[in-house]
């Protein structure tokens, strides 16, 4: 009997208790500062690099939660389309490749809609998921967006586009690439509905999605930091032979270049998009209503101020029209005006004197009758 096997060590185990398991995603590490950070400080900023500023990648479940109020939203259920037209293989099925996805994030396609309040105001949501087949448009995701376009279209509310894709699905051919022109048509009949279409980029936004409905938007907001184009920056550079500027395709560089209309960090972006839409849906004033009458002093666009306009019945009759030029408005007709003006004086000085002249005479002629 081996009393330090049979005794002390069950004791021993007995006095620690059993080793627990270390997860592998307690520390996450910055790809581009290298920063370690703690899984639930990443989780408190967003996704945020604490040391850096650098915005990764966020779920797609976690970004709808952070827009809406209170994280309050609803699913909008979307209608199935045929799985797999073509019947597609390469290395492996396009069937199991859409099973293993909806496994792995329990989503049916690469776009979720949502319908819910942002600051009070009722608002649309089609959000793209990467983790699905990279955000991949094809037939479902397609249908999405019709789906969120029409119910923005019957709730006269604003639509919000949140693209992340790698662009247009391979694995579904020109059925794929027609959702293109299907989507922009979409897009086109919240526009004619006269209701607002904000596009908020994010990292990536590439492809035929950016080909499409991703440059559709009347306001363009990019996070930080996101890659937004067409091809890659190395298949642009093999193409071309020509070596890119630094930034190519960043939000900041698209930016600088007229592309977006603002780069707008995480944190500030349910804020930023509230106000955009409290700006488009504010309704205009009616077409025959009197404009506001100003009570105190306003300044003119030079700088200065200048007095309200009455309020009460004005004469008129001796104020010049605004398309008529005056003497003040031309120095020239000014000086033919003096002129004129010294003419008349110089006339009525002569007629004057003719007048002086004859009483004289009238004067010295002698009585009638003397």
């Amino acid at each position: 009997m081996n009393w330090l096997s049979d005794y002390v060590r069950p004791k021993i185990r007995s006095l620690v208790g059993t080793t627990r398991e270390v997860p592998d995603n307690l520390w996450h590490k910055c790809p581009d500062c290298g920063h370690m950070i703690f899984h639930k400080e990443l989780d408190k900023a967003r996704r945020v690099c604490p040391q850096c500023g650098h915005h990764m990648r966020l779920p797609v479940k976690r970004r709808l939660a952070m827009l809406f109020d209170d994280s309050v939203h609803d699913r909008v259920p979307l209608p199935k389309v045929p799985a797999d037209p073509l019947k597609f293989r390469d290395i492996k099925r396009y069937t199991d490749r859409l099973r293993d996805a909806q496994a792995r994030t329990s989503e049916s396609d690469a776009i979720i809609v949502a319908k819910g309040p942002i600051e009070a105001r009722t608002t649309v949501v089609a959000a793209f998921d990467f983790e699905f087949m990279g955000g991949s448009m094809g037939m479902a995701v397609g249908e999405g967006v019709v789906v969120a376009a029409e119910l923005a279209v019957a709730e006269k509310a604003p639509l919000v586009l949140i693209p992340a894709s790698g662009g247009a699905r391979m694995q579904e051919g020109i059925l794929s690439l027609m959702q293109m022109a299907r989507v922009t048509v979409a897009v086109d009949m919240v526009k004619d509905a006269g209701l607002p279409y904000i596009v908020v980029l994010t990292d990536p936004t590439t492809g035929g999605v950016t080909a499409s409905l991703a440059m559709l938007g009347d306001i363009a907001i990019a996070e930080p930091g996101a890659i937004v184009g067409f091809a890659g920056a190395r298949v642009i550079e093999q193409t071309i032979h020509e070596k890119l500027p630094k930034g190519f395709q960043r939000a900041e560089y698209l930016l600088e270049h007229g592309m977006v209309d603002m780069v707008v960090p995480r944190d500030q972006l349910k804020a930023t998009l509230a106000r955009v839409i409290r700006l488009l849906m504010q309704p205009h004033l009616p077409g025959d209503a009197p404009l506001p009458v100003p009570t105190e002093d306003v300044g003119s666009p030079s700088g200065g101020h200048r007095e309200t306009e009455p309020t009460g019945p004005v004469d008129d009759s001796d104020t010049p029209h605004p398309d008529v030029e005056t003497p003040e408005d031309d120095p020239a007709r000014e000086g033919k005006a003096h002129g004129s003006r010294g003419t008349k004086a110089a006339r009525s000085g002569e007629t004057i004197v003719e007048n002086s002249e004859a009483a004289s005479t009238a004067a010295d002629r002698p009585p009638p009758g003397a």
